[in-house]
């Protein structure tokens, strides 16, 4: 299931690649960014505000610092180095940097949150985004200054990503809609700050709806493949969309199928076989833990007693004790152990 969320949230933001494209041509980069965030924003805080938590579990105070600096890196900077490197450099350079999102957002998880790496992430990484380069590669584009401010939004991104995996067992609606809200309000503050006039009412409501879908319901299955998965194999899965989005161009703006995209796909298939045939199991201790998230009764780690036990996914403070056990597991939030 976890990689199933992980491929519909990166078919849900490749959407957004022929759709961006058809809609700058109506206005500037800056504004687009602004209504897609703005509109993955206020699309999930209306679904939490219809529908309700459910059996989530509400951010806590010990959350925040987690949430401000998923919403400074990939909400503010990210889009602001972006913008701003584009304009310095081409976008095949771009394209092929922004690839390097993947390897920052497996190296920050391994090096930095110990996540469990291993030859089989690794080569995943190395096909996903040599099929990256190839997708992008056009020749003859030259690296300047403005690359190295691109590659720094991919590192932002990457930052953004092991942030949110931290917290991604508490209310994934409730973690996107803070993200979009943060980036879509700044980054319109800039975009109004800056020389352009404002797209018409009709074009803004269309580029709301591509974010609500490609920015808001993307991030909150990505969110949700990152609880099973960690945040490098689900980063890895999610990597996938740039050939995605270049499989829609020729799909649906009848762009030409082309050998970058045969070759593209031939690398990164082997990638998600890799990853999906995984099976890492060993005698492994968890230490005695005392957090909330919504869960269902098991035999590894959810076997607590209760008063009356609810039947489907529910969510309340449950304490883990220390235990040692062996079985097949990923490195989700219950099992970041060193190796």
């Amino acid at each position: 299931m976890e990689y199933l969320s992980a491929s519909l949230a990166a078919l849900l933001f490749a959407v957004s690649v022929p759709a961006g494209k058809a809609l700058l041509s109506h206005m500037g980069p800056l504004e687009l960014s602004s209504l897609c965030y703005l509109g993955s924003g206020l699309g999930l805080l209306a679904w939490r505000l219809f529908s309700g938590r459910g059996a989530e579990a509400r951010l806590e105070r010990r959350d925040l610092p987690f949430a401000a600096g998923f919403a400074a890196a990939g909400g503010v900077l990210a889009p602001l180095l972006l913008f701003t490197g584009l304009a310095h450099t081409t976008s095949s350079s771009a394209s092929m940097l922004l690839n390097s999102e993947l390897v920052f957002t497996s190296l920050i998880a391994v090096l930095v949150f110990k996540e469990q790496g291993g030859w089989r992430l690794w080569l995943a990484a190395a096909l996903i985004t040599a099929g990256g380069v190839v997708l992008s590669w056009e020749g003859g584009g030259a690296l300047d200054w403005g690359a190295g401010l691109v590659l720094g939004a991919a590192l932002m991104w990457g930052i953004d990503n092991n942030l949110t995996a931290r917290i991604s067992l508490k209310d994934p609606v409730a973690i996107g809609a803070i993200k979009g809200l943060a980036g879509g309000l700044i980054n319109g503050a800039l975009a109004l700050a800056s020389p352009g006039g404002m797209p018409s009412a009709g074009w803004a409501a269309a580029a709301l709806l591509l974010g609500a879908f490609s920015y808001g319901v993307s991030l909150v299955l990505f969110i949700l493949a990152m609880r099973g998965l960690g945040a490098s194999r689900a980063g890895a899965f999610f990597g996938a969309y740039p050939f995605i989005g270049a499989a829609l161009g020729v799909a649906v703006l009848g762009e030409p199928f082309g050998w970058r995209l045969a070759v593209s796909g031939a690398l990164m298939l082997p990638a998600f076989l890799v990853l999906a045939l995984e099976s890492h199991s060993h005698r492994h201790s968890h230490e005695a833990l005392e957090h909330e998230h919504s869960h269902t009764h098991d035999d590894l780690h959810h076997g607590h007693a209760h008063d009356a036990a609810p039947a489907g996914p529910h969510s309340h403070p449950h304490r883990h004790e220390e235990l040692a056990h062996e079985h097949a597991h990923m490195p989700d939030s219950h099992h970041r152990h060193a190796h």
